[in-house]
């Protein structure tokens, strides 16, 4: 091969790999897009915002709930592990969930149909396999469990269970084996053996944390290995990490912090709480103070160093991180806005991009990516 046809081939090579790197790229960047959805409680609807690659928000729906009237305290989401149903619990009467098909390439809502809730259900989730819907009361006391149809509606209550005062959040463990339920008013967290196949319920013999009065315990989360739990505390401001047995569903409390920031005076009111998918770093809000504060996770202890607090939307009672881990949206029940902040990578640290405006009253966010 001569010269010339060398220095071609080469050309041919370079050009070759060039192509094929942006076809790579092209359908990382094409194919894959990531949208949030934030509940609205008092205009009883859903804003769809599509989150870009720099971290940019843009509008892409207001979907309304068919079939309801009245407001109600907040709007909880849950979204099927399929990724192709989102759930909205109305908590005013007739309390109802109301069932959306997410459009796999758009994002975008459109209206299945509804199905009744036991009562004002302060929180709802699915199990791991999509096939019933978890949900607790606040104001009932109680928990409860509705089969999901097969085109993502809810039936009628399986299961409900009475609990202790304030059941808040209501969730499965990893493995699916266990439910939680943290019961805001009697400062404990309960245990709920799951039959996936029967798809029901046992309560347990002794709650699974009992924690310091008058603490309040309100949301938790797993670390993504499920070796730690996370949970936050409403009336105290605590963040206590706990290590997890998955074969009995214990926990075992191993670090107590706090999500107030320093110098913080005043009546504590801390809301939610989330972690990385790398698990490398959590961060929890606080409604007082109108704050997100950030934590590093040792990997191996489980234990949290506070990175510190950073100003965010008026009373933020929920928010979430994207499935990359490199963005937060956080919403302001009082400000009827989301502020979106960039996660640095090695720190943990936050820094605010851009607010935008959503519906009335936002108090929930779920992240979902497409492919």
């Amino acid at each position: 091969m001569n010269k010339p046809t060398r220095i071609a081939h080469r050309a041919a090579i370079a050009t070759t790999l060039f192509t094929a790197l942006a076809l790579v790229l092209g359908a990382r960047t094409g194919m894959a897009d990531t949208f949030a959805y934030i509940g609205n409680a008092d205009s009883n609807d859903i804003s769809v915002f599509k989150l870009g690659d720099n971290g940019e928000m843009t509008p892409v729906q207001t979907a309304g709930f068919t079939g309801v009237e009245k407001p109600g305290a907040s709007t909880p989401l849950a979204i099927t592990p399929d990724h192709r149903v989102l759930i909205a619990g109305v908590r005013s009467q007739p309390f109802q969930a109301v069932s959306f098909a997410i459009d796999q390439k758009t994002g975008q809502l459109s209206h299945i149909g509804n199905g009744p809730l036991a009562d004002s259900m302060a929180n709802i989730a699915t199990d791991r396999d999509g096939k019933v819907l978890f949900s607790a009361s606040y104001g009932g006391n109680k928990v409860a469990l509705n089969p999901l149809g097969a085109n993502g509606v809810v039936g009628e209550a399986k299961q409900v269970i009475p609990t202790g005062l304030n059941a808040h959040a209501f969730l499965p463990s990893p493995d699916n084996r266990f439910v939680f339920a943290t019961n805001l008013g009697s400062d404990q967290v309960l245990r709920f053996a799951f039959d996936a196949a029967a798809g029901t319920l046992t309560p347990g013999d002794a709650p699974a944390v009992k924690t310091p009065e008058k603490s309040g315990p309100r949301h938790f989360v797993f670390s993504p290995g499920g070796k730690f739990v996370y949970l936050v505390h409403e009336l105290n401001g605590d963040v206590a990490a706990y290590s997890y047995e998955a074969k009995s569903g214990a926990w075992s409390e191993i670090q107590r912090t706090t999500a107030l920031p320093e110098g913080f005076s005043g009546k504590p009111w801390a809301a939610d709480i989330h972690i990385t998918p790398d698990g490398r770093f959590l961060y929890a809000s606080e409604r007082t103070t109108n704050t997100l504060t950030a934590y590093k996770v040792d990997a191996s202890s489980g234990k949290l160093t506070t990175i510190g607090s950073v100003p965010t939307e008026k009373q933020p009672r929920g928010f979430n991180i994207d499935p990359t881990g490199r963005y937060i949206a956080a919403v302001g029940e009082l400000s009827g806005g989301m502020a979106v902040y960039a996660i640095d990578q090695s720190s943990g640290a936050l820094s605010k991009l851009k607010s935008y405006p959503t519906g009335k009253k936002p108090n929930w966010v779920e992240f979902l990516t497409l492919p």
